[in-house]
């Protein structure tokens, strides 16, 4: 179903790392990025959300490798066409790279911090100065895009990310390369703290009210935002 439109986006240049390794311990390890809300599974919900990004890597296991190839279905980005910018397996510009990758953090179930650091590295010429950072399991993360985008523009500094109920939403972020790069320096990812790394940046806070961080980690999440087993 077609989204009504939102604030049409502006003209900034970004990457995207969506992360999709995490163990889903509380879901019973149920794969999260196969998860159907509104009839989209979660990636597929997560690749809309980027599609506005020049490359998408998805830091996730081997086994999403399949999701995709695929042709995305169902996620409408607010102000979009679905279909907007290429898909997946399609290049990303003239050199012929693959639009949309898949890598896994080091070591595996690293956690946020690890798989931030793998993106990063899947992404080894930054071409786009900015990063668009998602997790997998925010449903919603579609219609922040626009806000975080237009947080940048009006205040660089190091980023921007959403802040619902006086918490930080590190994961649905829009962030400058540089700053993640310098902050990831002389990090151990793994187990890393990303209230720490993202904490000390200079960031714009864009006020969630509406939601669109709420993301599924329990069966009780899951129940409220209308997840199902897909594949």
């Amino acid at each position: 179903m077609t989204r009504p439109a939102g604030p049409r986006p502006v003209d900034l240049a970004y990457d995207a790392v969506v992360l999709a390794g995490g163990r889903a311990a509380r879901l019973g390890g149920a794969s999260k990025a196969d998860l159907v809300v509104d009839g989209t599974a979660l990636l597929d919900h997560a690749l809309a959300a980027a599609c506005r990004a020049r490359r998408v890597v998805v830091v996730g296991p081997p086994d999403l490798a399949g999701a995709l190839e695929r042709p995305p279905a169902g996620a409408v980005v607010p102000g979009e066409r679905a279909a907007a910018g290429p898909g997946a397996g399609e290049p990303a510009s003239e050199t012929g790279e693959p639009r949309v990758r898949l890598t896994r953090e080091d070591p595996p179930f690293g956690g946020p911090v690890a798989g931030l650091a793998a993106g990063l590295r899947a992404l080894p010429d930054p071409r786009a100065p900015w990063v668009l950072l998602l997790a997998v399991d925010v449903p919603r993360a579609a219609h922040a895009v626009a806000a975080l985008e237009r947080a940048v523009v009006h205040d660089p500094a190091d980023g921007a990310h959403l802040v619902r109920d006086g918490r930080a939403q590190w994961l649905v972020g829009l962030y400058r390369r540089a700053a993640l790069d310098a902050a990831l320096d002389g990090t151990d990812p793994d187990g890393a703290s990303m209230r720490r790394l993202v904490g000390a940046l200079r960031c714009t806070e864009v006020p969630d009210e509406a939601g669109w961080s709420d993301d599924i980690d329990t069966p009780a999440d899951a129940a409220r935002l209308g997840a199902r087993p897909g594949r």
